[in-house]
């Protein structure tokens, strides 16, 4: 349903009070800090399969005037990294674990088979289990009022699984990966709270029903006045489909003709002035097929679908819009700590010049249109690979983080180069929430925290806060960073993994393997993630492939 968001003066009473009870004070040492008295809201925003370099703030044409402001009130990170796929990004997100830990090591049971990634391994159930504790329980038993609206794409099949059953009071949105914008309906279509609804209204569009509902939320928090509140606003935009609203598109028709060996070097020249990236970042080679080869029509159609998608980023960016104008109406804008990222890097799905029939493009038809991997190429400017890959271009994420009554003079409107990742965000949340992070939940025993807090860096603290490896691995691609240095391999069905060492410092963009340079480094990190993969619950990708396969001849 669409709600029309206007600010009772009830709800901006119950913003600007928080209690003063032991219950829900942050920590002595971090008030003092702080200099702050009451615990702040807490909004994390989650971009679904967008780019590195998609956002004005990083350098993109896109415009994201909203998102361009917290950044420039805010600090934004260089380094930050995602979980390389929707669901497994999700699970740590929430859970402060790698995603193996938490029952998500390859992707999400969906509707269309209730089971398909549930291998019976402890890594690998496709939801989310017992042994992990989301962000929504720990700040629920905290006194916080906890809020989401957005896609879940943590466990499908079982009520049990969803978002009301894993620590959040009210939730509205997608518990699948993806559908239709204008048409949500069927097994992928809309839940609100533990029920399916209809979208409602002739001009139903799902990024602004996930922000009416997120902003619906909000308001009912003045039934609990003393309570601050935690929403997980999880937007769709912008993965597949390519749909967005006639004007919004209109206003990038055209733009896209230049093509995208000309886009990307523009965005290249321009996160260079910006200091998005620093000037050692290579530009990698073009990994797309060649523009001017095509014909003027198949060229109308390239600049079709990047318009759709720069659209679906421009309608978040306006609804993000809505919710700062909330919170400043509410005069609590200063006191919440607002965290935007993505889930992985740009996707390529589709092929090189994207999915799905072009007469579809524009209309409310068509399921897996995509903008294919010419495009991914230019959203990801100036890394390589993509979604599903673990190289830089596949799991790095702009994080802008907007916390005025927490930030460091020193950082404000700045960059940072020290690096975090997703398990961050739960330790940081603890942190400024004076949270306790329990060993027991519900009487199953809950694996400790992997991440660091990330309130030193964004005060102004230059000593970087991973001092121990961090590791990743998704559909047998893996990696190590471990300070300036990161171990990187692509999977290969059958063969062992072929490691390649790069120095970020110098080469963020990994055009220069090193492995055969400096092999004891080698030796040593891969030692390192063969040691996690164990402790963390990895298996052999060709194990689970050969799961899959066993599982899908006994079907047929």
């Amino acid at each position: 349903m669409r709600y029309i968001t206007k600010l009772s003066i009830a709800f901006a009473t119950v913003v600007t009070l928080f209690i003063t009870g032991a219950s829900f004070t942050t920590s002595n040492s971090f008030k003092k800090r702080l200099k702050i008295d009451k615990a702040p809201n807490i909004l994390v925003i989650l971009a679904d399969d967008m780019g590195y370099s998609d956002i004005g703030c990083y350098g993109g044409e896109v415009s994201t005037p909203n998102l361009d402001r917290l950044a420039s009130n805010g600090l934004r990170f260089r380094q930050f990294y995602n979980g390389a796929r929707c669901c497994p990004t999700r699970a740590s997100l929430m859970t402060g674990l790698y995603p193996h830990q938490a029952g998500i090591g390859h992707m999400t049971n969906d509707p269309e088979d209730s089971t398909a990634y549930q291998m019976n391994l402890p890594g690998y159930q496709g939801a989310l289990n017992n042994k992990c504790i989301t962000i929504a329980e720990v700040l629920k038993n905290t006194g916080y009022q906890t809020f989401m609206s957005g896609k879940w794409h943590l466990g499908y099949s079982g009520s049990q699984r969803w978002p009301l059953q894993r620590g959040f009071d009210r939730y509205y949105g997608i518990l699948a990966g993806a559908t239709n914008y204008f048409e949500p309906t069927g097994s992928r279509g809309l839940t609100f709270m533990n029920e399916q609804v209809k979208p409602d209204g002739d001009n139903f569009y799902l990024t602004d029903a996930i922000t009416d509902n997120a902003i619906s939320f909000m308001e009912q928090s003045s039934r609990k006045p003393n309570a601050p509140f935690f929403m997980y606003l999880a937007y769709t935009s912008p993965h597949w489909p390519l749909q967005a609203f006639k004007k919004d598109i209109d206003r990038y028709r055209g733009k896209y003709k230049i093509g995208w060996k000309k886009l990307r070097q523009e965005r290249y020249n321009r996160m260079k002035r910006m200091g998005v990236i620093l000037p050692v970042a290579n530009l990698t080679d073009e990994d797309g097929v060649d523009w001017d080869k095509l014909t003027p029509e198949k060229k109308d159609e390239m600049d079709f679908r990047m318009s759709i998608y720069a659209a679906q980023i421009d309608r978040m960016d306006q609804n993000i819009g809505r919710i700062i104008k909330m919170l400043e109406k509410a005069g609590e804008l200063d006191n919440t700590l607002i965290l935007f990222l993505a889930d992985n890097g740009a996707c390529a799905e589709g092929g090189q010049l994207g999915g799905g029939l072009k007469e579809n493009l524009g209309s409310k038809r068509g399921y897996l249109l995509s903008y294919g991997q010419s495009w991914a190429n230019v959203s990801n400017t100036p890394f390589k690979k993509y979604k599903h890959w673990v190289n830089e271009g596949g799991i790095s994420t702009p994080l802008i983080v907007h916390y005025p009554k927490g930030i460091s003079s020193a950082t404000k409107g700045k960059f940072t180069d020290q690096y975090g990742f997703l398990p961050d965000i739960m330790t940081t949340i603890v942190d400024i929430s004076g949270a306790k992070y329990p060993t027991q939940f519900k009487g199953n025993s809950i694996l400790p925290m992997e991440g660091k807090s990330l309130m030193p860096i964004i005060q102004g603290n230059e000593k970087s806060v991973h001092e121990e490896p961090i590791f990743w691995e998704h559909e047998g691609n893996a990696a190590v960073r471990h300070g300036n240095f990161k171990l990187v391999c692509e999977y290969e069905a059958g063969k062992p993994k072929k490691w390649q060492l790069y120095d970020l410092l110098k080469d963020r963009s990994e055009t220069n393997d090193l492995a055969s340079t400096i092999p004891d480094k080698v030796v040593a990190m891969s030692a390192a993630y063969e040691k996690w993969a164990l402790r963390a619950g990895v298996e052999s990708f060709d194990k689970i492939r050969g799961i899959m396969a066993a599982r899908q001849k006994k079907n047929n």
